[in-house]
C-alpha cells in the first residue's frame, strides 16, 4: 500500500492493488498468471516492468506476462517513445544501441537508469490520498487459489547463504619492481 501511494504521489492517476494471502510464496510463473488476470480484467495499452526483481533477479517476468497476454514484448529499454499505436525503444549495446519497434498493446521492461524519478511534492502526497485505488483478491480475478502460492509453486529455493565478508586486499608497493610483483600476484591467483 505504501508503494502504491508513493507512485500516486509521484504522478500516477490511479492504481490497482492485487492482494491476497493465497499469493504468498508464489513463483514467477504464478505471479505472471495473477498479473495477467488483473490486466485482462482492467485493460491496458502498455505494461512497464523493471528489467529484473531485486530478490530472484530472473529478468523474465516481462516475457512471461507478454506471452500470457498474447501481446508483443520488448526488453531492456533505456529510452521509450510511443507514437499512436506503436512503441519504439532504444536498448543499450556495446556498439551503441538497438532500436526496436512493436505495436501496442505491449509489455516492456526498462533498465534502472531509464530516468530519474521525480520526488513526491507535498501537493502530490496530499493529492495521492484522494486518487482511486481499486483492490482485487484472487477471487475477483478468477485465479484459482490452488494454482498459486508456495504449495503449488513450480520452483523452490533449495538453499541460500549470506555473501562472505570481503577479505583484505593485497597492496603492492612499487619500489622499481611493482610490475613484476603485480604479475606474481596475478599468476598466484591464476589470472595469468
Amino acid at each position: 500500500s505504501e508503494s502504491i501511494r508513493k507512485a500516486l504521489s509521484m504522478g500516477a492517476d490511479k492504481a490497482v492493488h492485487l492482494i491476497d494471502d493465497g499469493l504468498a510464496g508464489s513463483d514467477g510463473l504464478q505471479t505472471s498468471a495473477a498479473l495477467a488476470a488483473v490486466l485482462s480484467r482492467i485493460g491496458f495499452d502498455l505494461v512497464i516492468l523493471g528489467a529484473e526483481s531485486t530478490d530472484a533477479r530472473m529478468g523474465v517476468m516481462a516475457a512471461m506476462l507478454a506471452e500470457r497476454l498474447g501481446v508483443p514484448q520488448v526488453s531492456l529499454a533505456s529510452k521509450v517513445e510511443v507514437d499512436g499505436s506503436a512503441i519504439t525503444i532504444h536498448r543499450q549495446r556495446d556498439y551503441g544501441y538497438d532500436k526496436v519497434e512493436a505495436s501496442l498493446p505491449a509489455v516492456i521492461s526498462v533498465v534502472e537508469k531509464i530516468n530519474e524519478p521525480r520526488y513526491p511534492s507535498f501537493k502530490g502526497i496530499m493529492a495521492a490520498k484522494k486518487k482511486p485505488v481499486e483492490t482485487f483478491t484472487l477471487a475477483d480475478t478468477g485465479v484459482d487459489a490452488g494454482q498459486v502460492g508456495l504449495e503449488s509453486a513450480a520452483t523452490a529455493v533449495v538453499s541460500f547463504a549470506n555473501r562472505p565478508p570481503r577479505q583484505a586486499g593485497t597492496v603492492v608497493k612499487d619500489e622499481g619492481d611493482g610490475g613484476s610483483k603485480a604479475a606474481e600476484f596475478l599468476a598466484g591467483q591464476k589470472f595469468i
